[in-house]
């Protein structure tokens, strides 16, 4: 009867169970890396230093004008409610919108809101998933208004 001679482990075959082993882990991180800088949205301002130095006083003025709005989803479209501290209908003067994904920018939508009684409606045919909605609106006084919302839309 013949001894079966035992398989040596060299250090060759530790060097190619290492290499293996580091380049599936560099190969996924930089795969995740580029998939995440690829797909983020961006910045909200330019220069977020100047942006500050008016942010209180912004913010305060946005504040005096006690707005209060619900934003919702109906079939394929949106609808915002914007009402006063009165509870009165808000007439801006100017309003504008953009729904996105909160981080991806491929599937952003610019609403084009129209008046329908007391509230605002725009055409959103959404897939099911998390939306983010960023209102840009100026008072009629010249304030400017800005707010972000989230809407969680399900099947």
């Amino acid at each position: 009867m013949t001894a079966v001679k035992p398989r040596e482990f060299t250090g060759r075959k530790m060097l190619i169970i290492m290499l293996s082993f580091f380049g599936v882990i560099i190969s996924v991180n930089v795969y995740m890396a580029y998939s995440a800088v690829s797909t983020f949205p961006g910045l909200e301002v330019d220069n977020s230093y100047i942006a500050s130095q008016t942010f209180n006083e912004r913010a305060a003025a946005q504040r005096a004008l006690g707005w209060t709005i619900e934003f919702t989803h109906e079939g394929d479209e949106v609808v915002l409610d914007l009402q006063d501290s009165d509870g009165a209908a808000v007439i801006p003067a100017a309003i504008s919108a953009t729904l996105g994904r909160p981080t991806f920018s491929g599937e952003d939508i610019t609403l084009e809101f129209r008046l329908v009684g007391n509230e605002y409606r725009a055409d959103a045919d959404l897939a099911s998933g998390p939306w983010r909605l960023f209102l840009d609106a100026v008072a009629q006084d010249g304030t400017i208004y800005k707010k972000r919302m989230h809407l969680l839309v399900s099947e």
